[in-house]
């Protein structure tokens, strides 16, 4: 009474201790007052507020809840003032709209009124599918299709489209009652089951089939209205010279008509809501003067006849009587028919020749059921276009002169054929998802959506069969003109209407104006639920209302495309377009059911369970068909729409997870794949790096090297696997949330490098364990890698640590181990970005050590990326003196002819030469250096053997004072023991006496060699490729002898001394390239 709804609180214990409390309540009974704590208990008085009513009132609700609750079987059947004012209520729009109306009290004080969920099978969903699926089409084309199609091809048409409505309502079914179903019906469905992409597409399909429905009742609407109801209305006439006058006269009108029902819309759909049941009343009152008819036809047959000139049809709205001459007081006076084609008088008058020789015919328009002319309808009679309409079986004389005026016959004024009538029927089955539309205001909507729907289209489905029949046992064949001049410009069905013919006529006039402002009621808010999804960026603009709910923006949409719908001014051109848009919804309504049975996701539970995945897959295929079958252009136009939407939502819409079937049939199609890789490895002809990319973070847990992610998506260019790694020291638990963070790090320096893959980020107790592990494990069955990528550890010499250098060679070594290929980036800071396009250089590639041919594939993978695109590549390979070096260029140039490899080719010699004393002191400077580092090294190891040892002493000394009772076993031990002492003291004068002698020391004669071939391979390499975009060398391997790790090191680094980039590569040992087919 006033107030709001967040002002009304509910608090039933309270006000029932209140009420008993008072002393007025001795007279109620126990009974009574029983039933109150049940109430209450239950909230079935909710939104009462109990502590303001009185006893009196208190007292009436009891009395008359008392017996209702008593009664079992009023829950199952209402009472009939319950469902006359349930049909009082009835509305055929769709959820969303009733819950935006708002009322104001007198005194200006908003109040909400709350609907719950009321309506059953019959109001809910038979109602109005009913209402969706009879409308313009069963009116005005089924009389003209069955007459053209004949009995056997219209109940193949009706069969057709019948049964793909079917069996979507039969998947539909199983999805609605899968879950609950919000507002966007079909869209809601289809998006929740097969994801935002096809959920877009469709959803939007969806909207254009519904505004297309729209501009097609209205034109259903202007046409019955021109031709039928108030004829001389019209603005142009077809016979003024105006090829296209009745569609001129359309779009007018079809303007004017769209612009009312838009504003009556916009003003509020209230009103919409309270016409409904009257344009229900209309569809139903309509179908019953039709089966009246048809029954009346039997025992009379109306007076309704046409005219045929031997055997063609003539246009009865051009005179009054089938009589070329009639006798009037004993003298015979030529008809209105007689001047129509002779001119003259009766006695030397000129006539058409036709007219001389043939009779004139009167036949009835309806015989009846009894009149045998099921025979003559039983086969097709197509036509074409401005040809005219004749009775076939019956003769004529054939003249010479046929090319006389034909405008007062009966023309075909379309060509007709068999995919023309199917496009064309296939509306008047469509509208059977005006019941999950509702869901929101079912009772039990999970029982209700299948029930009413199936029930509807089984109705309707025999209706239209018995509406063929029926029409092609009672009406002429010569009904195959859409206008019905052969019978006084009269609507063809109403000629079978009882008890007149003006009951179809107003009914259907009425029934299209209700389909057309539900269409541009229903429309918006498919379009509105679309825009709030966000999965469409350039929607969001229609997902905006007014401040009681109404759409406006999407209204205004919606009346534009209808405007262009309206502009066709045909209702028979609009038919197909939003023919081949509803049956691309149900195209993907079985999809969605069929991927949903055949994945037998946990989820996927429906409750309906009169399912199989081959009905869907049925129903989708005959979804298709008749796509194709209608119109194959327009079938392609809306695969090409809906593509391209499927698309923008892939690429630039809104990222969204809702357990779609198409994340589940990816997961099974991955689970496939990854068992099949797994029964053998890739053949050489398929092998491609499958990279472990292996990151480092910066204190701040952001990538050290984003340039090798850039690296990385220009060699592999979005094919293959990627994965993406780096290790933190620790344990999980203490940095967990650091371990996220480093992860969503990275995942953002990808998506800016445009690195497709896959990112992990693991905690261990330190770096190299977890690098192993990652070697190890990284990846899934076949989709694993075989490459690892790093980063060349920069100033390694200069660190405090020689841990990164360690693990570096632990990682080369274990690359090897498990036959993996690794490459390592050199200076990779000045590696190009995505970015950049670098001019014309040379990728320059030295092949000293064949290690499966990787150091040549991975150059013709980078130039097939833009940056590296204008790169030549050149090879240069090393001789000896004692090589052919001639002969070795001419074999490297057709092994390169061989791998359609397109690169230049050098042969490099290298003589042994001496050693020279610059690499002598290079080896000796970096063996002293090593031997320095490790007395460095057990330097910082005795100091703190030192002070753990002092620590150790003073806790027993500590321990000893104040508990000498304490056990042996409980006492704290030293780490080092006195002999322990002694013993490292010892080693540690040796390790001095070896410092003093380190500079006296000669060098290794291995380490000599070693580093002459890096000093002169280095020469040679800066001599040839110094201005190169990059240069790729074979990385030899780590000595077997951990005590050299740190001379490979130095090693490695002259060799690429004085080169910009330079990317080490060590192959697996397997082939990666094949000159075979």
């Amino acid at each position: 009474t006033g107030q709001s709804q967040s002002d009304v609180v509910f608090e039933p214990h309270r006000g029932q201790d209140k009420l008993e409390g008072r002393k007025d309540v001795g007279d109620l009974e126990k009974r009574e007052l029983s039933l109150l704590r049940t109430l209450c208990s239950n909230k079935i008085l909710h939104l009462i507020y109990i502590v303001s009513l009185n006893y009196d009132a208190m007292l009436y609700v009891l009395n008359y809840l008392a017996p209702l609750y008593s009664q079992d079987e009023m829950d199952s059947t209402p009472m009939v003032s319950s469902l006359l004012n349930k049909l009082a209520n009835y509305t055929n729009i769709t959820q969303g709209v009733i819950e935006h109306e708002k009322a104001e009290s007198e005194d200006g004080i908003q109040r909400v009124t709350i609907n719950g969920p009321q309506m059953g099978t019959f109001i809910g969903v038979f109602l109005p599918c009913m209402q969706n699926i009879l409308g313009v089409i069963l009116f005005l084309r089924l009389t003209w299709i069955v007459g053209s199609a004949g009995i056997m091809e219209a109940l193949a048409i009706v069969f057709m489209c019948c049964s793909c409505t079917m069996l979507t309502a039969i998947s539909m079914s199983a999805i609605a009652t899968n879950g609950v179903v919000p507002a966007g019906g079909s869209y809601y469905m289809i998006s929740r089951a097969l994801g935002p992409e096809f959920g877009g597409a469709v959803g939007l399909c969806f909207y254009l089939g519904t505004t297309f429905a729209g501009s097609m009742y209205i034109l259903g609407t202007m046409e019955i209205f021109l031709t039928y109801i108030m004829p001389n209305a019209v603005v142009f006439k077809a016979e003024t010279g105006e090829p296209n006058g009745m569609q001129n006269n359309m779009r007018i009108y079809g303007t004017c008509c769209l612009a009312i029902m838009a504003l009556v819309v916009f003003v509020g759909v209230k009103y919409v809501n309270k016409l409904a049941l009257v344009f229900l009343s209309c569809v139903m009152l309509s179908i019953m003067a039709i089966y009246a008819g048809v029954i009346q036809s039997a025992i009379k047959p109306p007076d309704s006849q046409v005219c045929l000139l031997g055997n063609r049809t003539l246009q009865n709205s051009k005179f009054d009587k089938c009589l070329k001459t009639e006798v009037i007081n004993n003298v015979t006076t030529p008809t209105k028919l007689w001047t129509l084609f002779c001119e003259g008088d009766l006695g030397n008058a000129t006539c058409n020749e036709y007219f001389t020789q043939n009779n004139l015919t009167v036949i009835q328009a309806v015989p009846g059921l009894l009149s045998g002319v099921i025979s003559d309808n039983m086969w097709a009679h197509y036509g074409h276009d401005k040809t005219i309409v004749e009775k076939e079986g019956k003769s004529s004389e054939q003249t010479s002169d046929n090319t006389g005026d034909i405008s007062y016959y009966v023309l075909n004024d379309i060509t007709t054929f068999f995919t023309l009538l199917v496009g064309i029927y296939f509306p008047s089955v469509t509208g059977i998802m005006a019941g999950s539309n509702r869901s929101g205001d079912l009772r039990d909507p999970q029982r209700s959506i299948p029930t009413g729907t199936i029930m509807a289209i089984a109705t309707t489905s025999f209706s239209h069969v018995i509406y063929s029949s029926c029409f092609n046992v009672v009406l002429h064949a010569c009904f195959r003109n859409r206008y019905g001049e052969s019978v006084r410009g009269t609507l063809v069905v109403a000629t079978l209407a009882w008890p007149s013919s003006w009951v179809i006529v107003i009914g259907s006039f009425f029934s299209c104006c209700g389909a057309g402002l539900q269409s541009l009621t229903g429309a918006p808010r498919i379009l509105q639920a679309i825009a709030r999804d966000g999965i469409m960026p350039f929607l969001q603009v229609f997902g905006h209302s007014r401040s009681n709910g109404e759409p406006t923006w999407a209204l205004l949409l919606t009346a534009v495309i209808c405007e262009i719908g309206i502009l066709i001014g045909s209702l028979d051109n609009v038919a197909p377009i939003l023919s081949m848009f509803f049956l691309m919804c149900y195209l993907f309504v079985n999809l969605a059911c069929a991927v949903q049975t055949l994945l037998r996701t946990p989820n996927w539970r429906p409750r309906f369970k009169f399912y199989h995945w081959s009905l869907s897959f049925l129903g989708m295929s005959l979804s298709l068909s008749l796509m194709f079958v209608s119109s194959w252009y327009y079938a392609l136009v809306v695969i090409l729409i809906s593509g391209c939407i499927y698309k923008y939502i892939e690429y630039r819409g809104a990222e969204k997870e809702w357990g779609d079937g198409i994340r589940g049939l990816s997961l099974n199609a991955a689970q496939y794949a990854l068992i099949k890789l797994e029964e053998a490895p890739p053949h050489t002809k398929n092998w491609r790096p499958q990279l472990l990319v292996l990151l480092k973070l910066d204190s701040n847990l952001g990538v050290k090297h984003p340039r090798l992610l850039s690296f990385n998506s220009q060699l592999k260019a979005g094919k293959g696997l990627t994965i993406v790694c780096s290790v933190l020291e620790g344990t999980y638990m203490a940095r967990e949330a650091e371990a996220k963070l480093s992860e969503k790090n990275i995942k953002a320096a990808m998506a800016m490098e445009k690195t497709k893959g896959f990112c992990h980020v693991v905690v261990s107790s330190n770096q190299r364990d977890g690098f192993s592990h990652l070697i190890q494990s990284a990846g899934l069955g076949g989709m694993k890698h075989n490459a690892v990528l790093m980063a060349w550890p920069a100033n390694w010499k200069q660190a405090e640590s020689s841990l990164s250098w360690k693990n570096f060679i632990e990682t080369v070594r274990e690359t090897t181990a498990v036959h993996q290929a690794l490459l390592v980036a050199k200076n990779i800071d000045t590696f190009p970005t995505n970015q950049d396009r670098l001019a014309e250089g040379t990728i320059d590639v030295w092949w000293i050590v064949h290690d499966g041919g990787l150091l040549m594939l991975l150059p013709f993978l980078l130039r097939q990326h833009k940056v590296w695109r204008r790169c030549k590549m050149r090879i240069f390979t090393v001789a000896q003196m004692d090589d052919n070096s001639i002969q070795m260029k001419k074999d490297l140039q057709m092994f390169l002819y061989h791998l359609r490899l397109d690169a230049k080719v050098e042969v490099v010699e290298m003589n042994a030469g001496d050693i020279s004393a610059f690499t002598y002191e290079k080896t000796l400077v970096m063996e002293q250096r090593s031997q320095m580092l490790k007395q460095m090294q057990l330097s910082k190891t005795e100091r703190e053997r030192e002070a753990q040892l002092i620590h150790d002493r003073n806790t027993k000394s500590h321990a000893t004072l104040n508990d000498k009772a304490m056990a042996t076993s409980d006492r704290v031990h030293m780490t080092w023991t006195k002999e322990k002492l002694i013993s490292e003291r010892n080693r540690l004068r040796e390790a001095n006496m070896t410092v003093r002698d380190i500079f006296n020391m000669k060098p290794d004669q291995t380490n000599v060699r070693r580093m002459h071939t890096a000093v002169k391979l280095n020469e040679v390499v800066v001599n040839k490729s110094q201005g190169a975009q990059l240069v790729l060398l074979n990385m030899p391997g780590p000595p077997k002898n951990k005590g050299g790790d740190e001379n490979y090191m130095e090693f490695l680094e002259v060799l690429t001394e004085g080169l910009d980039r330079v990317l080490l590569v060590r192959g697996s040992g397997r082939e990666v390239i094949t000159i075979y087919s």
